[in-house]
This record gives C-alpha cells, structure tokens and sequence, in this order.
C-alpha cells in the first residue's frame, strides 16, 4: 500500500495557500487498482459481483463509461448500474484508527460495499460523499471494496432525466483513503471539511471572522482535547490565533466557534487581487496534533444594487459572465486538474470575470483555482428541465451538501436554486422557496437564484430567490437577435426594483457551416448552424448587456461545446455547439474573440470569418476586432478606406470591400506602444454563390437547450 501522505489542502483548500504538511490524518489517493464491469442485466444485486470472475477490466480513476458512446450517437448510449471493485490490504498497525472513503463523485447513483457489507448509499452525481468503513475492515489482511454505480435516469434524484446534458455513469471524481486518530474533525459532516468560516463588517479598516469546527468523538468515552484555530496571512506569517480546551463528548458531534477580528485587512478583490488568507483549525490532545484542516479565507464583501450592479468591497465590478459544462471530448466527465486547468485558463484568457458552473456542482478543485485566480463564481444544483413530483428531498439533500463542501471558498458568491423548471407551477415555486430557506439557514450570507427561460416577470415561478435569473435566446429560439433591447428596457421601467441576471444567451455554430447571407433570426430546428450568425449574434447582443447596468451579470452559453446525449442538432449528434470553443478545446470560434477583444487587457487585433473562406459574394465587408486601438486594413496588400466603428469600440467594419476573382489576402496592422500587431487570412473568389438565407422563426419559449 502506498504510504505517502498527501496534505490535506490537495484535497479541500486551494493550492496557492500550502505552507504546511497538515498533522495526524493521512489523505491518500485510492485511484489505482480498480478492476470495472457493467452488470449482467440478470444480476443488478451487489452482493452478486463478488462471484463475477470473468468480464472485468482493469481502470484507473477518474473513470466514467460513457466517455465514447454519449457523445456520438444520440440517444444510444448505456444507462444504468455498474461495478467497481479493489482489493485494499488493513494493516494492523491501523487498527485503532478510523477510517474513510471519500468519493468526489459517482454518478449518479452510489451504493458502497466492504467485505460485502454496505457501508453507504448516496444519491446525486455531483456532490461528494464520504463514510467510515473502519467496521468493516479485517485487520492484517485483504479487504475488498465494490461500489455499484447507476446512471439510469430516475424520478427521486435530480436531474431526472438526460435532456440537456448527460449524466455520465462512472467514478469519475477521484477517491481518498482518509485515516484519523479516534477523535478528529468530522469527515462525514455531509463530506465537508468540518469546518465553516465566516465573515462580517468586512472592510480596509477591519473584518470580523468566525471559525466553527465540528469534532466527532469516535470512542465510547469523553476525552480532553483543546482545539486551535490560528489564521495566517498569504505570506505564511501569523496573524491570529486561539485555543480551547474542553472534554469531548462521546455522544454525537459537536461544534465549537473562535471569534476574530482582523485589523486592516488586506481584502479579496477578483481577478485585481485574489488574496488569500488561510485558517488552520488543530485538534490537539496530550499536546499532540492528532488532526488538522486548512481552508482558504479570502475577505470580501458581495452587494447587488438593484439596477445599478455588482459591488466588491464597496467598488462597482464587471460582470464579465461565462458558463461552463465540465465535459470534455473523449473523456466525459472523467477529468483530471490539468483538464480543469486549460478549462480555467481558457475562461482566464478571454477576459471573463465571473463564471456560473451549470448545471451541477463541480469539482472542488475547481472552485479552490478560482478562489486563487480571483473568479467570482456561481454555483448550483441540477433542478433543471423537469419535475416529477418526486425529487423534493433529494434537492434539498443536493443543496446541503452543496453548501458545506464549499462554505469556505470566497470566490462563491451565489447558490444556484433551479434552472428553467416550470410545471407543475404550484409545486415548482413552493419547493423552490424551500431550497432559498435552506440556503439561507446554512449560509445566511450569500445570496440565491432561480432561473426562467421565459421573459417575463410575473411568470408564477419567479421570484422565490434573491435573484431572478432569465435565459433569453433571441435571434435563436425566439424572435430576432434585435429584441433583446426592447425586452430589457421593458425590464427596467416595469421592475426597476428587481435584481435581474442575464443567464443564459447565445446560439451554435458548427464551424463547417459557413456563410455570408446572415438573416436576423435563425430556425434552430434545421440543420445549417453557420459560425457567423453566433458571431452576429454575440456582437449585438453583448453591445446591449453593456450599455444596461440593470442587468447585474450576464453569462453567455457556453464557453465550451458539450455533449446534448438525447439531440441531434446543426448535424452533428449527441452536441450542443453553443460553446465559444469546440467540444475537443482545439478551436477557438470568432465569437471567443469578440469578447476577449471587450473583455480581457491584453492586446488582441483579430480578423473574423477565416473559416468562410470560399467567399459567396465579390462585394462584401472586412470585419476587425482590436482593442489596442483603430487598425488599418489591406486587401492584396493596397489599404482599405472607409474603417467605421461597430457596436462598441473595439469593433471595426469596412463595407463595400471588393474582392478579386482567386485568391484574396486580407490583413490589418495596428503599432501601439512600439510594437505592431498583425493578423492575416485567405479567402478565395470564385463566383456568386447564393444560399436561402429564410432561417426566421418566432417562438415565445425554448426548451432551454
């Protein structure tokens, strides 16, 4: 057995704050070893798979198994259970000890097995989980673990179907072996880190944090134990620090709080400065650390003016909103930090400030990258799409967990409550009102948010959260690209009070769909899905988000392409194309461009349409993006006249540009500060060339895809 002990901050706090080996609890991985197999359709019990010998394959984890199948063909993939089981040797000097699994993530379904004993149960494919097999272990010999895992869509568990993403099935998050002494900070608090930090009048002047710890006495007797929490600064130094002594009951467990108040603080202020303090919280016993947990604490205070915007620490910030779906092409769900890295670096790189991870909690990896890199995120539960009746519980199960593992991450701002449910009405809103109750019992101080795929205020589901959230399509699934202004200035003089978010917007684009006849809406039910119409789209659509504050944040769908499992869409199966980055992360659309040009402070000078490259018409118009200032413009190497501004300034059209049968260069050339910029494509000539351009369509709702 691999006996390197990881520290605990790999685990639950970001990276960026480890100074320090954590003391007397071990975290190793438990990601090798594993044999897989799908059940035999005639043996769906668990206590059947210890007599399977044939049929198994060796895994590593992150594992799912539908990595291939979902994402190619549509509605033809395996849903439903299968097995994973490892052989784990209990030495016996760790008899005494405690011990843990702990899963990232199983979707959905999760059933978990020692010696042929259960040991948990678990319901949801996106929140942790953890349970203490210590019991069931048989000391100074092999042991075996088998965790049934089941995918198949069910009315009890949310989401209850695959209609808008896949639920790949699988032990796709990574597993820990975790060993305690007898008397730790509770690892089975609903799998979080036992230990809530919170805050209070935060400002420059000064901020009041407390520190709760839950400790769980794993023997039949009380024990004297004192508990230290100590608060360091992001360069290690200590800043604070308090102790207390007590006697540990033996029965159920307990929470103990320290009260702080850090004088001029240095404060938490997004991607300006992601500064970070850390809380050490130490359980100490014959003056012996016997256990310890390190979360992050970044100070800083959230505030929604209605109409006016977001404020961080009393300054007005940019809500720069992207959305992400965290699967890959090739590997589904089953992902590991480099993935989650080029994921957040992508989202770094186009200049976005905040990021709502739809439609499900992510990894929390994930979440302590972005407390470093100072993104404001949004995080929710998977109530999307539908509603059985049945899944009351298991949403509000989903919440709770989603609350306590990821209490302590700063740069979560906000609980996502649900996501375009409707019908039935009545029941939809009151147990959406009792996920915002829930919210505000566990965590009183962030905020919550519905969301509606319908544009209109008075819709019976709304307003039950702090915030209303709205997915508008326009040019896409409903009415034209243009109707956004007319919708949100109605917004704005009819609910001036009502703290409104732009959730979702945008529309697909297939990159081998190209052309120049762009109408101002298009039948998403056809097969043509032309990159230049998202790029239409996105141009004028973001030029409105900017010139209305009473939009808080807005978040455009999607930063990546992503698996639609039940959908065959612009005519590639099993896709949504929505994203600005293919599904493979290879290519970046136009679209990506246009928002790093308004978005981000580097430099960027950008030519669109290089794909459309077989040009339709002899006149036609050059597109530039530049935020470093007005480029100038050559065709075949002779410059263009007639540069106008577009929708906002650092969008630059000329019209009326003719081209030359054959080959054509387009360039631009921009010199800032010394330097130039360049950037250059081909297109090709060859005659007229006329496509239908009728792609208009006018619905009043979408089925939020």
């Amino acid at each position: 057995m691999n006996k390197r002990v990881l520290s605990l901050t790999l685990l639950f706090a970001c990276l960026s704050l480890v100074t320090m080996r954590a003391e007397g609890r071990s975290v190793e991985s438990f990601n090798s070893g594993w044999s897989f197999k799908k059940a035999p359709a005639e043996k769906e019990l668990a206590v059947n798979a210890r007599k399977w010998d044939s049929g198994w394959s060796e895994v590593e984890i992150p594992h799912t198994w539908n990595a291939k199948d979902m994402q190619v063909q549509a509605d033809n993939f395996y849903e439903g259970a299968a097995y994973y089981k490892k052989q784990y040797f209990f030495p016996t000097e760790l008899k005494g000890k405690r011990v843990f699994l702990r899963f990232e993530g199983v979707g959905s379904c999760a059933e978990v097995f020692v010696n042929g004993m259960l040991a948990t149960s678990h319901k949801g494919g996106y929140s942790a989980f953890a349970c203490e097999i210590s019991p069931l272990l048989k000391a100074g010999e092999e042991n075996e673990i088998i965790v049934k895992a089941d995918n198949k869509s069910r009315p009890d568990v949310i989401p209850i179907n695959h209609n808008l993403f896949g639920v790949y099935g699988g032990i796709y998050r990574p597993v820990w072996l975790i060993v305690t002494e007898p008397y730790n900070i509770s690892v089975t608090d609903c799998a979080s880190p036992g230990v809530y930090v919170t805050q209070k009048n935060v400002s420059k002047k000064q901020a009041d944090v407390n520190v709760k710890v839950k400790l769980d006495n794993g023997t039949l007797q009380p024990a004297s134990v004192t508990l230290q929490n100590t608060i360091y600064n992001q360069e290690g130094k200590q800043i604070a620090t308090q102790s207390r002594s007590f006697e540990l009951s033996a029965q159920g467990e307990q929470a103990y709080e320290s009260s702080f108040t850090i004088k001029n603080p240095t404060l938490w202020q997004g991607r300006e400065n992601p500064y970070l303090y850390k809380v050490v919280s130490r359980l100490i016993k014959d003056g012996k650390v016997i256990d310890e947990m390190v979360q992050p604490l970044g100070l800083r205070k959230y505030e929604i003016v209605a109409g006016k915007g977001f404020y961080l620490n009393g300054e007005k910030y940019p809500m720069y909103g992207v959305t992400r779906h965290q699967d890959w092409w090739g590997l589904g769900s089953a992902l590991k930090n480099e993935n989650h890295d080029f994921d957040l670096a992508t989202i770094m790189d186009v200049g976005a400030t905040t990021v709502r991870f739809a439609h499900y909690q992510q990894s929390d990896y994930l979440y302590s990258r972005c407390d470093s890199l100072g993104l404001i995120i949004w995080a929710e539960i998977p109530f999307v799409n539908r509603v059985s009746g049945e899944e009351a519980e298991n949403c509000r199960n989903q919440l709770r967990e989603m609350i306590r593992q990821s209490f302590n991450h700063p740069s979560i701002y906000v609980w996502g409550l649900h996501n375009e449910v409707y019908q039935p009405h009545q029941y939809t809103r009151e147990l959406t009102q009792s996920l915002h109750d829930l919210a505000k019992t566990e965590d009183p101080d962030r905020y919550t948010v519905s969301v509606n795929g319908y544009g209109h205020m008075e819709h019976p589901v709304n307003l039950v959260a702090d915030i209303q959230g709205m997915n508008r399509y326009f040019g896409w699934y409903e009415k034209k690209i243009q109707d956004i202004k007319p919708w949100v200035e109605n917004l704005e003089k009819e609910y001036p009070h009502q703290k409104l978010m732009l959730t979702e917007y945008g529309a697909d684009a297939n990159l081998n769909h190209q052309t120049e006849y762009l109408g101002e809406a298009l039948n998403w039910t056809k097969e043509f899905y032309p990159e230049a119409f998202q790029t239409k789209t996105h141009e004028y659509q973001w030029s409105v988000i900017a010139a209305h504050p009473y939009i808080i944040a807005s978040y455009l769908w999607n930063t990546f392409d992503f698996c639609a499992p039940l959908w065959v869409r612009g005519g590639v199966p099993a896709r949504n194309m929505k994203g600005l980055v293919t599904f493979d992360r290879k290519v970046k659309k136009d679209s990506y461009f246009w928002y790093k040009a308004n978005w981000s402070k580097d430099p960027v000078l950008f030519l669109t349409q290089r794909r459309n490259w077989d040009r339709e018409k002899k006149e036609t118009s050059v597109t530039v993006y530049s935020n470093i200032g007005t480029p100038k413009v050559y065709l075949n190497g002779k410059e263009l006249s007639g540069i106008r501004e577009g929708y906002t300034p650092v969008h630059y059209i000329i019209d009326h540009v003719t081209l030359e049968n054959g080959k054509n260069i387009v360039k631009t050339v921009v010199v800032k500060d010394g330097k130039t910029y360049e950037d250059e494509i081909e297109w090709m000539y060859s005659g007229e060339k006329k496509r239908d351009s009728d792609q208009s369509v006018n619905k009043e709702e979408h089925a939020g895809f």
